[in-house]
C-alpha cells in the first residue's frame, strides 16, 4: 500500500469510528452474496453498527436447517434516506425447513429467522443470544430492486408430478376467484427457481400466516416486499421458491406466491408438519401489534373460500390432519382436528399469525362461508 493509500485508509477508518460505525471486514462474493466472518461466542454474538450495501429486508440464517435458534435475535438498521437509526427490533425465530419434498434435503438449505422489512437501508447492527447458538450464523441483507444478485450476507460465526397436472373440478361450494397479482406482475425472477413444483393430494385446509416484521410500509411497496420474501426464501433459506401460496397486503391486494398454479395443490413450505395437502396465505405485517383491516379480512376470506371451494369444502368446517413431523406441538403421525381455515399456531408452536389476526379467524371463516 502506498503512503497516500495508507493515509486514505486511516482517514476513512477514523471517520467511520467518529460516526460510531465499523468498517466491514474484507468480503468474498459469489453471485451477489457477500460474506463477512465475525468471531463470536457460543452464547452471544453481535455485529457493531456498520455501513452496508443497500437493502430493504434483513434476516439471520445458520448452517443446519434442522437446528433452532433457542434465544433472541435483534437488529437495528439505518435509513438510506434519512440516515436515522431504528430502534432495536426482534426477529421471529419460528421458520422451519419443510418436512417433506425436494427442499427437505436440498443442498444449501439453511435454518433462519423470519425476515424483517426495513425499507431502503444502508447500515445495520445485530445482537443474538441463546443457550447455545447454531453454527454459521449470518446476516442476510436483501435488496428486492437488485435482481438475481440481490442478497448480501454478513456472517456471525466463531473459530414429482408434471406441472400440467389438472386442477380440481369446481365443487358445489365453489366461490368466485379473487383478483390475484401474478408472479410476473410483482417481479419474480423465475431464473432462480431451479426445480419444477411438487404437487400433493387435494387441498384440505388453509393456514393463515403473517410475515411479521413491520407494518410501516405503503401498499405501493407491497410488490417489493413480496420480491424480498421470495429472494430470502430462495437465496437465503435455500428453498426452491417462496414458501407461501398467497400473500395479502394491508390494503387487501392478493399476490400469487409459490409457482405451479394457484388452482392446483402445490406443496408449500409454510407449516412444518402440515405442508402436505394444505394451502397458505400470509398477510404482510406484524399482527401481534397491528389490528387487521376489513380489506385484509375480506381478501383472506375470498382466497380461502375460492381455494377450498375448488374441492367442494365448507370453509367454516373442520378436518383431521396428520402431522408429518415432530414439530414441538405434534408428534410424527399424530392426528389433530383443525378448522379448515386455521392459524399457523394451531399446528406449530409459534405466535404466527399474530394475536389480532388470529382473533379474527372466526369472522374470516364466516365471510368465507358466505362467499361460497
Amino acid at each position: 500500500m502506498t503512503p497516500r493509500l495508507l493515509r486514505t485508509a486511516v482517514a476513512t477508518a477514523l471517520a467511520l469510528g467518529a460516526l460510531g460505525l465499523t468498517q466491514p471486514a474484507r468480503a468474498t462474493s459469489s453471485d451477489g452474496v457477500h460474506t463477512v466472518r465475525v468471531p463470536g461466542d457460543p452464547h452471544e454474538r453481535s455485529l457493531a453498527p456498520r455501513t452496508s450495501a443497500p437493502f430493504s429486508l434483513i434476516g439471520i440464517t445458520w448452517d443446519d436447517p434442522d437446528a433452532t435458534l433457542n434465544g433472541t435475535a435483534q437488529v437495528r438498521t439505518r435509513s438510506l434516506e434519512s440516515g436515522a437509526w431504528s430502534a432495536w427490533r426482534p426477529l421471529e425465530t419460528d421458520v422451519r425447513t419443510p418436512e417433506t419434498g425436494p427442499e427437505r434435503d436440498r443442498p444449501g438449505v439453511r435454518g433462519s429467522t423470519q425476515p424483517l422489512w426495513t425499507g431502503p437501508s444502508n447500515g445495520f447492527q445485530v445482537r443474538v443470544s441463546g443457550a447455545r447458538l447454531p453454527a454459521g450464523l449470518r446476516v442476510e441483507l436483501v435488496d428486492p430492486e437488485a435482481g438475481s444478485g440481490a442478497v448480501h450476507t454478513e456472517v456471525v460465526e466463531p473459530d414429482e408430478v408434471a406441472p400440467d397436472v389438472a386442477g380440481p373440478a369446481a365443487g358445489p361450494l365453489a366461490a368466485a376467484r379473487p383478483a390475484v397479482t401474478s408472479r410476473s406482475a410483482w417481479g419474480a425472477d423465475e431464473s432462480l427457481v431451479k426445480d419444477p413444483p411438487t404437487y400433493t393430494g387435494n387441498t384440505k385446509a388453509m393456514f393463515v400466516h403473517h410475515t411479521a416484521g413491520t407494518n410501516a410500509y405503503s401498499c405501493s411497496q407491497s410488490a417489493s416486499i413480496v420480491r424480498g420474501v421470495f429472494l430470502y426464501h430462495v437465496k437465503s433459506n435455500g428453498w426452491n421458491d417462496i414458501g407461501y401460496h398467497f400473500l395479502v397486503d394491508k390494503c387487501g391486494t392478493v399476490f400469487e406466491g409459490r409457482a405451479g398454479g394457484i388452482d392446483k395443490p402445490v406443496l408449500g413450505a409454510h407449516a412444518y408438519g402440515f405442508n402436505t395437502a394444505t394451502s397458505s396465505v400470509s398477510v404482510l405485517g406484524d399482527y401481534s401489534t397491528a389490528a387487521t383491516t376489513a380489506a385484509v379480512r375480506a381478501s383472506v376470506a375470498k382466497v380461502a373460500a375460492w381455494k377450498l371451494g375448488l374441492y367442494g369444502i365448507d370453509p367454516a368446517g373442520t378436518v383431521v390432519l396428520t402431522s408429518g413431523a415432530d414439530n414441538g406441538k405434534y408428534k410424527l403421525g399424530q392426528k389433530g382436528t383443525f378448522y379448515r381455515i386455521s392459524g399457523h399456531r394451531d399446528g406449530y408452536p409459534t405466535a404466527c399469525p399474530g394475536q389480532n389476526l388470529y382473533n379474527h379467524l372466526p369472522a374470516i371463516r364466516t365471510l368465507a362461508a358466505n362467499a361460497g
